[in-house]
């Protein structure tokens, strides 16, 4: 006897995203000084670490975060950013496209310019086609200039929270334009008067300058990765039950979310062979799961495994709790698969369902 089952979630995503940490919370985020003019508002929190000056809120706003100056919070916080810049500075092979992004259409991927700058000039469209998860990397050795009002448009299922702007030196962002993702900048940013982010500028040496913005923490996303079949084995007449590993789950959290919390649930189909007659049906209350330990994790969460047992009906594979900013766990389940005596041979196949939220 043969037992084979495929497990079953969402696609996973070619390049993986990069995870900003306990930066994830913060809208604006600087090292020397965070300096508004006028009535900037920020959704998510504003960060200064290890600087102390923080002007001009009011008259600017902060809503749906707080105000984090010189504080555990933000340190931690510009910690995440020097590891996040890192990854993203790292990442390859990178596509050398121009310098000039505006009036051109980007696919996912990792780009870089050779004259190391990038600049938008108009409308620059970055289109995931189809795959919500999709992720864009932009590594601009020294600057990003913005022009008056471009705009960088999301098509395709496209997503801010996976769009990055890992800038060598400083960036400014002209007068009325509109730019999504997070700018990850080693030095300093300016965000000129009238300009609206959807993402996050994250500053790790120098100032972030505001003058009349609108900054919003672009929302990431909870996704599971599976793997799409495996083989428990076989066994022979009169065994008991057949067992193997189902292959690594990962459960990957980037909305950043100062309290993180999610559940992964599983469940399961009968397995069944033939005709799927009674003698051929294995029912899925034999079909024991148990999650073990987690094999990696990311993030400051808690995570804890599920109670194994049956798959009678759904269970919890694992859960993080105690978050803050993105996490991410990976586990590699045993399945056990209970051989009723009545059970005739053949090749039995079923599905492993998992799910998060």
């Amino acid at each position: 006897m043969t037992m084979l089952l495929t497990a079953q979630a969402g696609a996973c995503t070619p390049e993986e995203p990069v995870e900003l940490g306990r930066a994830a919370s913060f809208a604006v985020l600087g090292a020397s000084t965070v300096t508004n003019t006028g009535g900037t508002a920020i959704t998510g929190d504003l960060g200064l670490s290890p600087g102390t000056s923080v002007t001009g809120f009011p008259p600017g706003t902060v809503v749906g975060g707080s105000i984090h100056v010189a504080d555990t919070a933000a340190a931690h916080a510009q910690v995440d950013l020097t590891a996040a810049y890192n990854d993203a500075a790292s990442r390859t092979p990178a596509t050398t496209i121009g310098t000039e992004l505006g009036g051109t259409t980007v696919t996912p991927g990792v780009y870089n310019s050779a004259a190391g700058t990038f600049g938008i000039t108009g409308n620059l469209t970055l289109d995931a086609q189809g795959d919500p998860d999709a992720v864009f990397i932009f590594q601009a050795a020294s600057t990003l200039i913005t022009a008056s009002s471009s705009a960088v448009i999301l098509t395709g299922g496209a997503r801010a929270a996976n769009v990055i702007w890992q800038v060598g030196s400083s960036a400014t962002l002209g007068t009325d334009s509109s730019l999504a993702g997070n700018v990850l900048a080693l030095t300093s940013i300016t965000v000129t008067t009238g300009v609206s982010v959807n993402g996050r500028v994250l500053a790790r040496n120098g100032a972030v300058t505001l003058d009349t913005n609108a900054i919003s923490r672009s929302a990431g996303a909870l996704s599971i990765t599976v793997p799409g079949r495996a083989d428990l084995g076989s066994a022979a007449a009169g065994a008991a039950n057949v067992s193997g590993r189902l292959g690594e789950i990962t459960v990957s959290d980037t909305r950043g979310d100062p309290n993180a919390t999610w559940t992964a649930t599983v469940d399961s189909t009968a397995f069944t062979t033939g005709g799927a007659t009674a003698p051929e049906t294995i029912a899925k209350r034999f079909v024991d799961y148990s999650p073990g330990p987690a094999t990696n994790t990311t993030g400051s969460a808690t995570f804890t495994p599920g109670t194994a047992g049956d798959l009678g009906s759904a269970r919890i594979a694992f859960s993080a709790a105690d978050g803050a900013g993105n996490n991410s766990a990976t586990w590699n389940p045993t399945i056990t698969v209970a051989l009723p005596a009545d059970v005739v041979a053949g090749t039995y196949t079923g599905a492993i369902t998992h799910s998060a939220g």
